[in-house]
């Protein structure tokens, strides 16, 4: 498959609510849309790594930048079969996994629309319905924490993830988990605490939680290694996870019990494969992660969902759960409570409208051929 032409939107689409965590406080949320073009048709990929460097050492704007000057051109021209000759490709530029892996998810959705089946299907998924939880961000009171959680449980959700920072930690996590039992519940620190935080890590300990996620400093497994010696709740580790040789190390550290994979972050559908294999040969359960991004940047997230492995409800959302805009269509939806269902249609099955890149778009910019994106250029969306 040659590789001809691309095309780079980054947007900024607005949540319907002020999403807040241990890293950020976000109104909107910024990601870039890959179009790229290739001898056979055409590949989409999303990646979302957020207005500025606060989840990531990456952000949206510099990740555009970079696809446009330096990854885009090394491309072009390409002959590429598999995401393994891609990331090979790539292979020269350090780290900036959110970049590398808009054109990894690109190159597997126009391989499988070339061979007219679902990229699920194609990587050994199931076609079963995916279970999905319930997140909730930091909010401004117990009883208003303590209200949307009790709408998830009626809506039928089986696990509520609830972030915790300085400041919104151990109480409000006690307080639903003497409201709700049994509801499998667990916390998200999003990297924002330290060692010296062992009066609050033992106080979750005591909760009876699923497990605790990413509580320390993306790139501290010596941290996270100790603090899961101590304590009996599993760690989690989300941020710390930015490839297959970060996996392997925390694995042989045993900085962890669980592993939380989301693809942009580690590199594109390729290297989440890896990180996959090496999990399941380590023993340690895995789940499925996703960025606030629309049902496009979500897609890769769902086919890897369908694999053998995922033990703990997927972080997927319907598209009307964030987002006062969905980029892409169809939408995503429930397909019954807690549940959601590979798409059956080829590539990762949504594409991003013309209408929203538009209103939404910042930047834009073709590389090579991009004929097959004219319906989706700023020119053809004029009145």
């Amino acid at each position: 498959m040659r590789i001809k032409g691309l095309r780079l939107w980054r947007v900024a689409l607005p949540l319907r609510e002020r999403w807040r965590t241990g890293a950020s406080e976000e109104t909107e949320i910024e990601s870039v849309v890959v179009g790229l073009q290739t001898d056979t048709g055409v590949g989409w990929g999303e990646t979302a790594p957020h207005r500025a460097p606060l989840y990531s050492p990456e952000w949206a704007r510099g990740v555009f930048h970079l696809l446009a000057e330096e990854l885009g051109p090394r491309l072009l021209g390409a002959d590429l079969a598999t995401g393994e000759e891609l990331q090979e490709c790539l292979r020269p530029y350090k780290g900036n996994r959110f970049a590398k892996a808009g054109l990894d998810l690109a190159l597997w959705d126009a391989l499988a629309r070339a061979d007219g089946q679902p990229v699920w299907r194609r990587i050994g998924g199931r076609p079963d319905p995916v279970a999905v939880g319930a997140d909730l961000g930091v909010v401004d009171s117990e009883r208003e924490l303590l209200a949307a959680v009790e709408r998830f449980v009626e809506e039928g959700f089986e696990r509520v993830k609830l972030k915790v920072r300085p400041g919104w930690g151990a109480g409000p996590v006690r307080a639903v988990r003497r409201a709700f039992p049994e509801l499998v519940l667990h916390a998200d620190g999003n990297s924002s605490f330290t060692l010296r935080d062992m009066r609050l890590f033992r106080e979750l300990d005591e909760l009876g939680l699923a497990m605790i996620e990413q509580p320390l400093q993306h790139d501290d497994l010596l941290g996270h290694a100790r603090l899961q010696q101590i304590l009996q709740t599993p760690i989690c580790l989300d941020e710390s996870i930015n490839g297959p040789e970060r996996a392997r190390h925390a694995l042989e550290l045993g900085a962890c019990r669980w592993v939380n994979i989301k693809v942009a972050r580690v590199g594109g559908l390729t290297p989440a494969l890896e990180v996959h294999r090496l999990c399941r040969e380590a023993g340690v359960p895995m789940w499925m992660g996703s960025m606030l991004e629309s049902a496009l940047g979500q897609a890769p997230s769902l086919a890897m969902a369908t694999l053998p492995g995922m033990d703990y409800p997927s972080d997927l959302f319907p598209s009307s759960r964030f987002l006062a805009a969905e980029l892409a269509e169809p939408e995503l939806a429930l397909s019954a409570p807690s549940r959601m269902l590979p798409p059956e249609g080829p590539g990762f099955g949504f594409l991003p409208r013309p209408g929203p890149l538009l209103a939404y778009g910042r930047e834009t910019v073709a590389l090579g051929e991009v004929d097959a994106f004219a319906a989706w250029s700023p020119e053809s969306l004029q009145p």
